[in-house]
């Protein structure tokens, strides 16, 4: 896979609204204040609805689609249209810098920061025959595209992707690239880099990226945090090892811009079956593989697993679960309630 920098969209050689004014010369009058109501092209960016448009000409809905598919085929076929070939060439480049399918959100962005002018770039796109748009669905964002191949490819391996990953999951961005150019076959080699395939996983409704950089489901609390319980997971699973429930809060306001109350965070740490308390005030991830309950909890665990132990051997595979002093595990083992010390010297649960 190519490592590349971010690829930038540089500035536009023409002028777009000039170019969308020379256009729109070839349109009788309503045909022209239907397309600059319809795609924001006057002094607001707002863009009307055909039922408000409808409304202004006391037409239906209906009737001003038609004129807007007669103003945009008008528009194709006229002289105006053939001397602005390089206007779209040009933003044909723009999309294949861009990875061939981006975003509309993206692409407008990239092409210009001003909303009025991305409405004037929008409707070159919408005009241009060499441009297809595909509708936001449960699947995938607005997006634009020239190359219907490549947008299938590409389409087919986001769904594989998805499908691979369950709500649990969190995947390294360099992974999450890797999995995703296993599902997607013959595509040229220029496109084969993290930069491109970052901008396509981007097009995903049901995978995301969480403020850590890592990806999974969009639907998984990992992805999207909500409360201080998800960040939580987040701040221990990054950290990679127990930590104070002091320091888990001061994380999450680092790191997420969250405020963090400490006796509040060390509530809801208790509360989450996703959490352990292995110390004095030490949490770790029951995903890590730790055993669950107090001192006397794990003793009774490990020799229900095992059978009876030696004293020294009951404490050594305590002390793998839980950051406390070794007098702690000798003061619960001594208690006749639960455990009992065999004739050969061993424990055992008390019966």
């Amino acid at each position: 896979m190519n490592k590349e920098p971010e690829q930038t969209v540089g500035p536009l050689t023409f002028k777009p609204k000039q170019v969308v004014k020379r256009l729109l010369g070839v349109l009788p009058e309503r045909a022209r204040d239907v397309i600059l109501s319809r795609y924001g092209l006057t002094d607001s960016p707002k863009r009307l609805t055909l039922e408000a448009i409808g409304k202004r000409y006391g037409v239906t809905r209906e009737r001003v689609r038609q004129i807007e598919n007669y103003a945009l085929m008008s528009i194709r076929k006229s002289a105006g249209y053939q001397k602005e070939k390089p206007v779209f060439s040009e933003l044909e480049s723009v999309i294949h810098d861009l990875g061939g399918i981006v975003a509309e959100k993206e692409l407008l962005e990239r092409a210009s920061s001003d909303k009025s002018t991305q409405n004037y770039i929008h409707f070159l796109l919408v005009v241009g025959e060499s441009f297809k748009r595909e509708k936001e669905d449960e699947h995938f964002k607005h997006r634009w595209y020239i190359d219907q191949a490549l947008a299938d490819k590409v389409h087919g391996a986001l769904r594989k992707l998805y499908k691979n990953l369950n709500d649990n999951d969190l995947v390294s961005e360099l992974d999450i690239i890797a999995q995703f150019l296993t599902h997607v076959e013959n595509i040229a080699d220029h496109l084969k880099n993290e930069r491109v395939v970052r901008r396509w996983l981007n097009l995903s409704k049901t995978i995301a990226k969480n403020p850590l950089g890592e990806w999974g489901l969009h639907t998984s609390p990992n992805i999207r945090a909500k409360g201080m319980r998800d960040y939580a997971f987040l701040v221990l699973r990054k950290h990679g090892s127990p930590i104070h429930f002091r320091e888990v809060a001061r994380s999450i306001e680092e790191l997420f811009g969250r405020k963090a109350h400490v006796a509040t965070t060390h509530n809801e740490l208790i509360k989450d079956p996703r959490f352990i308390l292995v110390g004095r005030g030490l949490y770790a991830l029951a995903e890590w593989g730790y055993m669950s309950g107090v001192v006397k909890d794990v003793i009774r665990k490990v020799l229900e697993k095992i059978g009876p132990l030696a004293k020294e051997e009951i404490v050594s595979r305590v002390l793998k679960e839980r950051y406390v002093k070794e007098n702690t595990i000798l003061v619960n083992l001594q208690n006749p309630k639960f455990f009992k010390k065999e004739r050969d010297g061993r424990y055992s649960i008390a019966q």
